[in-house]
């Protein structure tokens, strides 16, 4: 059982530290449903080096087995797989953990186990895809990888990293109108910040294809996906401004505490091609867990057209001026991008 524990916290410790911190920040649903994945893969780890007997061994002979570093983890785990290889949740754990560890060869090699033992998983066919992206030098699916997306999201049309990772092999392929319609059935699946970045993507794809950018959500629904509302603003480009914004330039809207620290405690990101739009800021827009936009008296809202992507001003960027709010205002606020950054 030592060895067990060992091993499941060594290689879950860094395949979480590794692969899912980022998704903390940007989809906290989605990094916990991985964080429940990585445990059953624990379980299953228990199934190859677990047992009673082995729960009977005395604490020294447990002890020296235990291992003392990742390297040594997974050299047992491959050795268990050895001896027991039908294990699909253990080829599945390996393919991870070699996710973490860049050697995406070795995945890949993994995933294609997992995926002969259970040729109908859609996961299973996922992440032998994922594996195949990874291990390309141009990071581009090839024809294979992308047959693998098709087969599993036949097998699950909802399945929302098939869907995923098929779009972005379809304009990987040139194919933007293709990778805008594959992506947006997700957007009825995801949270509210969720769908604004999805939203987003989208919208880039449309634009790339020459076809209009999805309508904005209306307020109602961004309100049952966000929790309460406590700022709502509608964001619109100054006519003499058009011709200086493109189609895909990223537009920050937040809110700052007045007279406090120049980060935002609450945010949201567009792209030129949706605006004008209503925007509906809640806790779930904060970025830092220590403050929320609830615990805030008074804001300022303002809108920034970044050409770089980037939320920090920069010359050249166009923004709106600064409207100070009290958080939990009931009316809109007009913020109109009327001036450039000197």
């Amino acid at each position: 059982m030592n060895l067990f524990a060992a091993l499941a916290a060594l290689i879950t410790v860094v395949a979480l530290v590794a692969v899912l911190f980022p998704l903390w920040k940007s989809s906290r649903p989605i990094f916990l449903a991985a964080l429940v994945t990585l445990g059953l893969g624990a379980i299953a780890l228990y199934r190859l080096v677990g047992t009673p007997a082995a729960m009977d061994l005395q604490p020294q002979s447990a002890t020296a087995e235990m291992p003392q570093d990742l390297d040594t983890a997974v050299k047992q785990l491959e050795d268990a797989l050895a001896r027991n290889p039908n294990e699909v949740e253990g080829w599945r754990l390996l393919g991870r953990t070699y996710l973490s560890m860049e050697r995406y060869a070795d995945a890949q090699a993994a995933f294609a186990k997992a995926l002969k033992i259970t040729p109908d998983d859609a996961d299973v066919l996922v992440e032998n895809a994922q594996a195949r992206l990874y291990a390309d030098p141009r990071k581009q699916l090839d024809a294979e990888g992308v047959a693998l997306l098709e087969r599993a999201l036949t097998i699950a049309p909802q399945h929302q990293r098939a869907r995923w990772f098929l779009g972005v092999a379809q304009r990987q392929q040139g194919k933007p109108a293709e990778a805008a319609k594959t992506w947006e059935p997700l957007l009825a699946g995801v949270d509210g910040n969720t769908a604004t970045t999805l939203r987003a993507q989208i919208n880039e794809a449309r634009a790339e294809a020459g076809l209009p950018a999805l309508a904005a959500p209306p307020v109602e629904a961004i309100d049952a996906a966000t929790g309460p509302v406590l700022l709502r603003a509608r964001v619109e480009i100054a006519p003499e401004l058009k011709d200086k914004v493109g189609a895909q330039d990223t537009v920050f809207v937040f809110a700052r505490q007045r007279g406090g620290p120049p980060m935002p405690v609450a945010a949201k990101r567009l792209t030129a091609s949706e605006l004008p739009a209503s925007v509906a800021l809640s806790d779930a827009d904060s970025p830092m867990p220590t403050l929320k936009l609830s615990q805030v008296q008074e804001v300022e809202l303002v809108a920034r057209v970044s050409k770089a992507g980037d939320v920090m001003a920069k010359s050249g960027d166009l923004e709106a001026s600064a409207i100070a709010v009290k958080a939990g205002d009931a009316g809109e606020v007009v913020l109109t991008i009327d001036r450039i950054v000197p």
